[in-house]
């Protein structure tokens, strides 16, 4: 009997023209999709194996036969991923940075009530609003490689922060850096193949011993929440809370700056809003 595996490799074949991975159509042809021999020719493999895993008589291949699949039926990461599960294997992962329409207009309509930003699972930032650097400044002054939360929590000598235009105090420090690394261990487990990922935590643990010593705890988590106070240049001290939210299969962190409502720190907050960027890093 046909298994899932045989009946989705059959189903992308079949849907799949020799236009598209650059066959000529040829005559005599009775469906419009790839021949087993020519998938087989593409994959690097031989017809009887695509015959066996179709048929469901083999339904184990190799994580580098899935691969080899995956490229030739020119599968979408999803359909990729799907596949790799079907074999019975972990799919290869590395962190995105593609922040979907859904996010997009959250930011945006956000923009005038809140600071927000979208990091990676790397806590490498990608997206903010206007709230947000009206509230802490323009990331947009800031390096590319400098944007990154990990980064700025574990600074190389005295090379930090960088996210901030404004001192901003964690009320709880400790915890907040024990859940940074806890959370960059979890990201390991999601991304075991990410080079990106893999720099990042060297670097850290060579240049800031706190979080080397944390980072040989061994402790797996996230960073969900914080209250900070933000030392504004217009508004003054404000007290905000910190939410991270994580949306989908990316391990995307939305992190939303707010402000008790009726409270003066919520006035402040709009003060901060809407007086804009005005630091040193402005213009």
């Amino acid at each position: 009997m046909t298994s899932e595996l045989g009946t989705v490799l059959r189903a992308w074949r079949d849907r799949l023209t020799p236009a598209e991975v650059g066959l000529p159509a040829g005559r005599g042809r009775r469906a419009a999709g790839l021949r087993r021999e020519e998938l087989a020719d593409l994959a690097g493999i031989s017809v009887d194996y695509v015959v066996r895993l179709e048929q469901g008589r083999f339904t184990t291949p190799s994580a580098q036969v899935v691969a080899a699949l995956a490229r030739a039926l020119q599968l979408t990461a999803a359909e990729r991923d799907h596949l790799y599960r079907l074999a019975g294997i972990v799919a290869p992962a590395d962190i995105s940075d593609h922040i979907p329409p859904g996010l997009q207009r959250m930011l945006s309509r956000l923009g005038e009530t809140a600071a927000v930003a979208v990091f990676a699972a790397d806590w490498q930032m990608i997206r903010w609003n206007r709230g947000w650097a009206a509230l802490l400044g323009d990331p947009s002054a800031v390096a590319p490689a400098q944007r990154n939360f990990a980064r700025d929590s574990f600074p190389a000598g005295e090379s930090g922060p960088h996210l901030s235009q404004w001192p901003v105090t964690s009320l709880s420090r400790d915890m907040t850096e024990a859940a940074v690394v806890s959370d960059l261990r979890r990201a390991t487990g999601r991304f075991p193949d990410s080079r990106r990922l893999a720099v990042l935590i060297r670097d850290l643990k060579r240049s800031n011993r706190r979080f080397a010593e944390l980072w040989s705890v061994g402790t797996v988590g996230a960073h969900r929440e914080d209250q900070k106070i933000i030392h504004h240049g217009v508004a003054g001290p404000i007290a905000v809370d910190c939410d991270v939210l994580t949306d989908g299969d990316a391990e995307l962190k939305l992190v939303i700056l707010t402000a008790a409502a009726g409270s003066e720190d919520e006035t402040k907050l709009r003060l901060a809003l809407v007086s804009g960027s005005l630091g040193p890093s402005a213009g």
